[in-house]
């Protein structure tokens, strides 16, 4: 097994049976399972790793060593976003990267979105006599394994308690494990979605993470109670979308920026509710978060795009722009994620996910706060947008790219304010972000395409550009200028049909 993290997804189904249980026999037409093969007995010994107040377990997250079976080794599992409890991905390491007690520092990194300070330390023991079955369809295939565990809980060599779990896991992408399953029920056995290790701690591993679930809000509720639950749903978003990053998952540098980004829209644009000063710095901190991933993310939405319009050259144009573009800014791309996986393991990166987690668990409101939300939030959502109204006014066609780009700032204010009380207003208030929503799509474009020009003259002056190329350079960035100018006109088209929306919409 490689020194590197592997990680395998595992979708299995875990029951919980009395001792004296034994399996059904299963009839091949409603299981599906034509034959059972017994597979040799293995004993497994396995030491589970978490900070002392069990935050991992809390958040759904395993941490493990593990002797004897075939997978030996270290194992982190991760709930899947959007899954059901029995799909979670399981990143591997052998057991020579870490000691017993000696987390290695690969898996102590992903996870250090949920332990911050803390110190990982060993939290319990089990040892498991695992009888596996190979679960066999009518075709010859092994579409699942059905593993019998007797599990015994240790406290050094004393035994603490004794429980048996069944376990029927996925061997075949897709493979339908329900039959299985019921005819298990049928037989007595108990469906469960907690971890050997859980179940061998208790109740405490229930309790809820240190970041609660948002909850919606009503317009009768508390302004505060809004505050909460938003801060509630991007510190989650922001810290789960950090572990992604650690572990290069698609879209994860974006999203983590999306959820700075509307936190600190939140904390703007409902200021009056927050106090100043602890929002500032919260802001102030989000902010720098977001500085350090937007080179990377930035210089990704670059490279595509100039990929894009480069091919739309054709011919050698194209071919000649692309082999300037392509090398530097896989470069700058490559450096970029460098700089932006170091931030995340800086000391100041852990300050601010502490602070965000106490945010969302004890926000500074102001008295303000206490009033109802439907006498509150529809004029700071208006206030939002009547500051994006006043610069759209003073934009002009042939004017200034900057007084653009302050437009797309007020703009994403102003959808994100609208998008935060839709939980409390509905229909008005998600029909006025989705309008905005436009508003913040042309204003990116035209950003994009602004930012496109500068880098292509910025190439277009290296000494060792001849003029074929810096000709191909020129007529890519007369592209992009078109392309700005195409946005301009499109945003004059749409702009009238956004305040229609907004003039006949009440939010109440």
């Amino acid at each position: 097994m490689s020194e590197s993290p592997v990680t395998v997804r595992e979708v299995e189904r875990k029951l919980r049976v009395h001792g004296k249980f034994r399996l059904p026999d299963f009839s091949p037409e409603s299981s599906g399972v034509a034959r059972i093969e017994q597979q040799e007995v293995r004993h497994l010994h396995a030491v589970y790793y978490d900070i002392e107040d069990l935050r991992l377990f809390r958040w759904g997250v395993t941490l493990r060593r593990r002797e004897g079976g075939e997978d030996a080794g270290w194992h982190l599992k991760l709930p899947v976003a959007g899954g059901d409890g029995t799909t979670r991905d399981e990143v591997r390491m052998p057991l020579s990267a870490g000691e017993k007690g000696q987390v290695p520092e690969s898996l102590a990194n992903i996870v250090l979105p949920l332990t911050r300070s803390g110190r990982l330390t060993a939290i319990v023991e089990l040892r498991t006599e695992r009888k596996p079955f190979a679960l066999i369809d009518s075709l010859g295939t092994e579409f699942a394994e059905l593993t019998d565990d007797l599990v015994s809980v240790m406290d050094d060599e004393a035994l603490v308690m004794r429980f048996r779990e069944i376990e029927v896991e996925e061997q075949v992408a897709g493979a339908d494990l329900t039959p299985v399953v019921e005819a298990l029920i049928a037989a007595g056995a108990e469906p469960v979605q907690e971890s050997k290790a859980a179940a061998a701690l208790g109740p405490v591993t229930h309790e809820p993470p240190d970041v609660l679930e948002a909850e919606p809000v009503t317009p009768d509720q508390p302004a505060g109670d809004l505050i909460v639950s938003l801060l509630r749903r991007y510190a989650r978003a922001f810290i789960q979308h950090d572990i992604g990053v650690r572990r290069d998952l698609p879209d994860a540098v974006h999203q983590m920026r999306v959820s700075a980004r509307r936190l600190r829209s939140a904390l703007k644009a409902f200021g009056p509710l927050v106090d100043p000063e602890w929002a500032d710095k919260l802001r102030a901190e989000l902010g720098w978060a977001a500085g350090e991933l937007g080179l990377a993310r930035d210089t990704e939405v670059l490279l595509e795009r100039l990929d894009r319009d480069a091919d739309n050259l054709g011919g050698d144009d194209a071919k000649v722009v692309r082999a300037v573009i392509d090398p530097r800014l896989r470069t700058r791309l490559d450096e970029a994620r460098e700089h932006a996986i170091a931030s995340l393991s800086t000391r100041r990166h852990v300050e601010l996910l502490d602070l965000l987690v106490e945010a969302a668990r004890q926000p500074m409101l102001t008295p303000k706060s206490t009033k109802p939300a439907r006498r509150v939030f529809p004029r700071l959502v208006e206030r939002a947008y009547r500051r994006l109204a006043d610069r759209v006014e003073r934009l002009e066609l042939s004017g200034p790219a900057q007084d653009w780009h302050e437009a797309r700032i007020a703009a994403k204010r102003a959808r994100y304010s609208a998008e935060a009380v839709v939980s409390v207003f509905g229909g008005p208030a998600r029909e006025l972000s989705r309008a905005l929503e436009q508003v913040t799509e042309l204003l990116g474009e035209h950003q994009d395409a602004c930012v496109a020009q500068d880098v292509l003259r910025e190439m277009a002056q290296v000494d060792s550009v001849d003029g074929r190329t810096g000709f191909a350079l020129g007529l890519l960035h007369e592209h992009e200028f078109e392309e700005e100018l195409h946005a301009r006109l499109e945003f004059q088209r749409v702009w009238p049909q956004v305040e229609e929306v907004h003039d006949r919409l009440t939010l109440v």
